[in-house]
């Protein structure tokens, strides 16, 4: 017996898109993926791998969209400004990486 491989559905609902945001304002990177098997999102700024674990102002949503609270914006400091990009994987499968959206912060 040959094993068949079918075709497994694994896409983009909703990639993230530019956003323009103030200091202070929360922040929504949208994304999210479908597959049978629900995949594993992770969001990469700036091309490295964000750790959403430990960090109390960015969180995952449900969906797998990105949620910024309070955008931590100063002259010397500007942590949340930058290339943000959804990376959805499924095990069996492989992994698949969104658009990159780039979020700016409007100075005064």
């Amino acid at each position: 017996g040959s094993l068949v491989r079918t075709f497994t559905p694994f896409y983009f609902l909703v990639e993230p898109t530019d956003v323009l945001s103030v200091r202070g304002a929360s922040v929504i990177m949208n994304c999210s993926a479908y597959c049978e098997t629900s995949p594993k999102i992770e969001w990469k700024k700036d091309g490295t791998f964000l750790n959403l674990v430990s960090d109390d102002r960015r969180q995952l949503l449900p969906d797998g969209s990105l949620l910024i609270n309070s955008v931590v914006h100063s002259k010397h400091n500007k942590p949340d400004e930058g290339y943000y990009q959804c990376v959805a994987t499924v095990e069996s499968l492989g992994t698949i990486v969104s658009r990159t959206a780039k979020l700016t912060v409007a100075g005064k």
